[in-house]
Order: C-alpha cells, then structure tokens, then sequence
C-alpha cells in the first residue's frame, strides 16, 4: 500500500506505515508496524515463527477496531508467559531469542535441494516489488522452488513482515514445512529471518544484503544453507555449501 504527498518539487509517492495490533482469542498478544494488507498471513506467519501455532487458524478483526487489529483464534501452543511483544518496522523483535530456544520449534534442514550457484544469485532480480518501484520504501520477501519459480512474494514495511507474510501465505495453502524451497529476501539478513525461516522448515535463505554473526551461526546449527550478496551474478554462501552446484 502507498499514497501520494506533497513535498517541495511536487508529488511522491510514499509507503504506508501503521500499526497492527494482534490479538489471540480476544487478548492482544503483539503490536507491530507495518504496511497494510494481507494482515491475516502476516499474524498468522508472526505466530509461526514464534512456535505459538502450527497451523492455520480461523481469523477476524474486531467491529469496534477494524482497521488496525486482527484477531485469531486460539488455543496457542505453548503459552507466550503473558509477555506482549512489540516490533518495529525496522529490526523486528530485537534480541528476540537464543538459538537454544529458536531449535525447540526448529527440526534441523532436510537435505535437498541442490541449486547452481549462479541462480541463487539471480532470485533477487526474480522478485515482483510494483510497490518498491513506486516507493522506494518496501522490503520484499519471495518463496521459490528449486527450480527458481516464484511461488509466492510479499511487500512490507519491514523486512520481517515481509517473511512473516510469505510464510502466513504459506501455512494457509498447506506448504509448510517448506522442503524442497528457498527463500529470498531483498536486504540484510539478520537473526530473525533465518529464525523464521528454519521454523517453517525453509533449507535454503538467501539476501541481497550481509548476513550478521548470528544468523550464520544460527543458520549452521540448524544445517541451512545462508547466501548473501546476491546481486550483479554473483553471490557468496557461508554456510550449507552441499547445497549448492
């Protein structure tokens, strides 16, 4: 989503960015800045990432708050100990967990697929962002099969939207785990993406950006395959080499 402005030269166009508040059988649970639209995957994909939920879950928002809350129905997994988590648009739920905690809800990657090198590279030039050539001001994130078809892409705000949509998209249509696929991401990769991506099962995560220490000691407990500097042809792996032709 985006709207037009004035600014001083003319009109631009800008993303939009507002909070959305998710609730769990009436109780609000997070609160996290975003750009609106698919809001139903993209609390649906937070709560997997979390390990609150393996499965789709009946969802609404509420009449007297329809625009900025959405509302999903419980039980959850495991009970989040009343802790109310708020994430930005720009880093997610910061220090969020240890990778001791992520490997509860993580199962260890499956084997394949094996990619060549050299379309790893070229996933991110594979995904649509309409919204990021109006803008400027979106991060996408996109689910490929192994033979570099995308399957499903999303636009947000934050980088972690983005991923928690796909994956929320996912868990709807019956893909997950998400064996056999990759996921790309149009920047850094940070912790939190390679966390949500080993908890939908996700073997392979690669970026345009630098992955952080973190993610690539989290992406190696878990025996996932980490690119990043995708772009230009070229790309380097850090870790889960086998996969890679």
């Amino acid at each position: 989503m985006h709207k037009r402005i004035e600014r001083d030269g003319g009109p631009d166009e800008v993303a939009v960015e507002e909070p959305l508040e998710i609730r769990v059988d009436g109780r609000p649970l997070a609160v996290t800045m975003r750009t609106p639209g698919h809001d139903e995957e993209l609390a649906l994909g937070f709560l997997h990432g979390e390990g609150l939920i393996d499965g789709p879950r009946p969802s609404g928002p509420p009449q007297n708050l329809a625009a900025n809350v959405i509302e999903i129905a419980g039980p959850l997994r495991r009970d989040p100990a009343s802790r109310r988590f708020y994430t930005s648009s720009s880093c997610g739920i910061c220090g969020r967990g240890s990778i001791e905690e992520v490997a509860v809800d993580a199962p260890v990657a499956g084997p394949g697929p094996e990619v060549p090198r050299g379309l790893l590279a070229s996933l991110p030039e594979r995904i649509s962002q309409p919204a990021f050539e109006l803008t400027g001001g979106l991060h996408a994130t996109a689910l490929f099969d192994a033979a570099g078809e995308a399957l499903i892409a999303r636009e947000d705000v934050g980088r972690h939207n983005a991923m928690d949509k796909v994956i929320g998209r996912a868990l709807l249509d019956g893909r997950l785990p998400l064996t056999g696929t990759i996921l790309c991401v149009s920047g850094r990769l940070g912790f939190e993406l390679v966390q949500k991506a080993a908890v939908a099962g996700c073997p392979i995560l690669v970026g345009v950006g630098a992955p952080s220490s973190l993610a690539i000691e989290l992406a190696a407990d878990r025996d996932m395959t980490l690119a990043g500097f995708a772009r230009a042809g070229e790309v380097n792996v850090y870790c889960g080499a086998e996969r890679v032709a």
